[in-house]
């Protein structure tokens, strides 16, 4: 018996055509790409470098506020113990003021307290400081009755950046306000106030 093979019969099963070409990035698409991946990184980061320095901001605006409280809390308590108080330059201080101008002096049981506004004792401080004079605080929280001390309670206020203003017999206003620099330029300025009871005013 004969058998007969036909070439029309074979087919190729290895893929069935010619091979396609490969699309490929040319150089000018890959250098387009790497310039808007650069592109993007500067944007990331300039954001992050700017939510930085907000936050930096922020955290520096919270504890100069913080201070700022505290100040006014301390001025309040004095004026809390007072006998009377004198607002203004008149009366004398049992502390050099080197120039400072006293803006609140405090007749209490244990001793004179004298808050003077001015120059600072020393360049560690910035602008202008607000210095109390009067007995020093026992462990206890409370004044002693020893020697006075001058002791700075803040700095980088303003000009008139510690007020006292009697509204009302028994009332009194404290107001606060610094002036810091900022790191980009500029200046921010941050201020108090708050309203207490305190002694009469002496004449």
């Amino acid at each position: 018996m004969a058998v007969v093979f036909r070439a029309s019969s074979v087919e190729s099963r290895s893929g069935g055509g010619a091979c396609r070409p490969v699309r490929a990035f040319t150089l000018v698409e890959m250098l387009l790409a790497l310039g808007m991946g650069l592109a993007l990184s500067a944007m990331l980061v300039q954001l992050l470098v700017a939510e930085s320095r907000l936050g930096a901001v922020l955290v520096r605006q919270w504890r100069e506020r913080t201070l700022q409280r505290r100040t006014l809390d301390l001025v309040r308590d004095d004026l809390r113990r007072a006998v009377a108080i004198r607002v203004g330059s008149a009366g004398s201080s049992p502390c050099p003021l080197s120039g400072r101008e006293p803006v609140l002096q405090i007749s209490t049981a244990e001793g004179p307290i004298t808050y003077s506004l001015g120059l600072p004792p020393s360049p560690i401080w910035r602008g202008r400081v607000l210095m109390r004079c009067g007995p020093a605080f026992g462990l206890d929280g409370e004044p002693s009755r020893g020697a006075s001390q001058n002791r700075v309670v803040i700095d980088a206020l303003v000009p008139a950046g510690f007020r006292v203003e009697v509204q009302a017999p028994g009332e009194v206003r404290l107001g606060m306000e610094q002036e810091l620099p900022l790191l980009q330029g500029g200046v921010q300025r941050l201020a108090s106030g708050v309203v207490v009871a305190a002694a009469t005013q002496e004449p």
